[in-house]
């Protein structure tokens, strides 16, 4: 599978080889669903809490007589029937949201991610990527020079001065080749990988 090699005007320079296994598999959108939902539900805290019938702050006393008002019978204000009442089956503030990927899986399904993207013309190898100093306005000049909005930035390794120039930049996302997610790769239009962390990316994902 051929890749463009960008310069840094953003042009096609040239083609680079890169591995079929990863770049050349069939789109498989069932796959794909899967692994990004699993991921998002994977990372779910699970905070959240519902209060039972047992656990309201309402008076256990009958609130009105069994008979002779025309009501339906009624023994307590917490009853989930009512407003205000507790939840009948509550959510546990321990509930489990994860699911379970298998690694054949995921591999297969970041492939079919990766393959599509370089169909739809979406993902694009530099030979490097970087800034000399720490500061948005420069990453922000590079990018614009390269015809970039909205973008992924995938490095072989951390750089500081990258990782803190795009802090600030909500279109704007950089990370390091093994904390790449199929969330982030789905998400932005436009996927930048450098020359480094493509051969990164072939050896962990083959």
């Amino acid at each position: 599978m051929e890749l463009k090699l960008l310069n840094d005007q953003g042009q096609a320079a040239s083609t680079l080889q890169a591995s079929d296994v990863l770049f050349a598999r069939e789109y498989n959108e069932a796959l794909i669903h899967q692994l990004v939902t699993a991921y998002q539900a994977n990372a779910r805290s699970g905070n959240r809490a519902q209060k039972g019938r047992s656990e309201i702050a309402k008076s256990t006393r009958k609130p009105f007589r069994q008979k002779g008002t025309g009501n339906a019978r009624a023994g307590m204000a917490s009853s989930p029937l009512w407003r205000g009442g507790g939840k009948i089956f509550p959510n546990s503030p321990d509930e489990n949201f994860s699911q379970k990927v298998n690694r054949k899986m995921y591999r297969a399904g970041v492939a079919a991610i990766l393959s599509q993207l370089a169909r739809e013309d979406r993902l694009a190898i530099v030979e490097n990527f970087s800034v000399e100093a720490p500061k948005t306005r420069m990453l922000v000049q590079k990018l614009k020079g390269m015809g970039l909005d909205s973008v992924l930035v995938i490095t072989d390794g951390l750089d500081e001065n990258l990782f803190l120039s795009s802090r600030n930049l909500n279109k704007v996302l950089v990370l390091d080749v093994h904390e790449a997610d199929p969330v982030s790769l789905v998400r932005f239009p436009k996927v930048l990988v450098t020359k480094g962390a493509l051969a990164k990316m072939e050896e962990a994902w083959q």
